[in-house]
């Protein structure tokens, strides 16, 4: 993007990034978070919807005992246990979600809900999950008027119904995380969605880039130059935003802040010690694990290689032992400039998106637009 863009900070392009000397930052032994999607059916029509949902339920699901099973192995990954996000598909679509949110809460996993906007989602359900324990839901807003979110999510009318399910989740006292889509089509869009954000009392924002996997090889992604952009607004963001701002499949966007941070003399030993620094090295499969409906258990969603089912392997073996989740996890291992990188340990690229591009997940981040010295 040229200087006119609304993203480029004032001060800016770090043209000197100053070279970090890295400590290693390998989650080898148990995942950060864990997504399950426990559903693929849904009654939207995204145009972005990794998971391609359907609109009955896979009778190949895993079932409560399956699931409850499962729960008892992602608890024996130990203390503190991976935080577990339910999601689909649209996890409402399962009339047991509350009994195994229940059964996961009862034994000690944090979760997190990530509901469809349907006729599902109203105030009684989200009564019902703030009342067994769950402290915190996210729900999505691709654009900052009904326009450009109901264009992207294909029902009209989902737009108004996302705000009203937002401030129903503010009222009933649940935490509010709010996605969004970057792509060429929301990204002008990006600096009103934060304004809709911020004035709906959001506790955290996550913007996600487009992997091009399931619907969304529909979507046009940004460019290189447009998702450094993005991610230099963001660091100039942060520090006065009145809530927390993340990225997902962006762990690039690391590496720009730690320059911009370096660059007005902190040391590497100063953004170490900062709360951004907790997720120096998560990426696909370092930190993050997926299980689908069926119970195949991917580096993340929207890395569709499989390293093996709960069905047949324990969860913990799979992640730990696994040669996909062993070479994710290697940055040695890693190829092209996201190989000779300085920050690849704190960063490490997408994971996904070079398996997209290159059909080889250690291939660079094509996203990424930094040139390693």
């Amino acid at each position: 993007m040229t200087g006119a863009s609304p993203f480029t900070p004032a001060d800016g392009m770090i043209r000197h990034p100053i070279p970090v000397v890295p400590t290693s930052y390998v989650f080898d032994q148990a995942p950060w978070l864990i997504y399950w999607e426990i559903t693929r059916a849904c009654d939207l029509a995204c145009r972005h919807c990794r998971a391609e949902a359907i609109a009955h339920r896979d009778p190949l699901e895993l079932t409560l005992d399956e699931g409850k099973a499962l729960l008892d192995s992602i608890r024996q990954f130990g203390d503190p246990p991976p935080h577990l996000v339910i999601t689909g598909g649209d996890p409402l679509r399962r009339p047991d979600l509350p009994e195994l949110v229940s059964y996961a809460l009862r034994i000690g996993i944090n979760v997190s809900l990530s509901p469809s906007v349907t006729p599902l989602l109203t105030r009684e359900a989200l009564v019902q999950m703030r009342t067994l324990g769950v402290e915190t839901i996210s729900l999505s807003l691709d654009g900052a008027d009904a326009a450009l979110h109901d264009r992207i999510r294909g029902i009209p009318g989902c737009f108004d119904r996302t705000l009203e399910m937002v401030r129903t989740a503010v009222d009933e006292g649940l935490q509010l995380q709010i996605n969004t889509l970057v792509t060429a089509e929301t990204l002008a869009d990006l600096p009103r969605i934060y304004q809709r954000v911020v004035d709906l009392g959001a506790l955290r924002w996550s913007l996600f880039f487009l992997i091009q996997v399931g619907r969304g090889t529909t979507l046009q992604p940004i460019t290189p130059s447009q998702a450094e952009d993005v991610c230099r607004w963001l660091t100039e963001l942060i520090p006065q935003a009145p809530l927390q701002i993340k990225t997902t499949e962006a762990p690039f966007f690391r590496r720009v802040a730690i320059q911009q941070l370096l660059a007005r003399g902190l040391s590497f030993t100063d953004v170490r010690r900062l709360p951004m620094a907790r997720g120096f090295g998560v990426r696909d499969g370092n930190g993050i694990l997926f299980i689908s409906h069926r119970g195949d258990v991917y580096p993340s969603g929207f890395l569709p290689v499989a390293a093996g089912n709960v069905r047949h392997t324990d969860i913990r073996s799979i992640y730990r032992d696994s040669q996909l989740f062993r070479e994710l996890r290697d940055v040695n291992r890693l190829k092209g400039k996201c190989g000779r990188c300085e920050f690849r340990h704190v960063c490490g690229g997408s994971r996904a998106r070079a398996y997209v591009a290159t059909g080889d997940p250690m291939e660079s981040d094509p996203l990424c637009a930094y040139e390693p010295r």
